[in-house]
């Protein structure tokens, strides 16, 4: 099978919402798009987070 993979990136800002819901709200939105998550990694110490998703081709 092959795959089609997408990255996101989730970086804090002093306003709206956190990191966590942020995350949240996109996954749930890729979700529904067909995307399944494979990671998440931190990319700074200060909750700046990537992440992977993929989806069949």
């Amino acid at each position: 099978m092959n795959w089609t993979y997408q990255v996101i990136e989730i970086v804090p800002r002093m306003l709206g919402p956190a990191v966590s819901e942020r995350l949240q709200e996109e996954l749930d939105r890729l979700g529904a798009d067909g995307w399944e998550l494979v990671s998440v990694m931190p990319v700074t110490p200060f909750d700046h987070l990537r992440a992977v998703l993929k989806r069949p081709a």
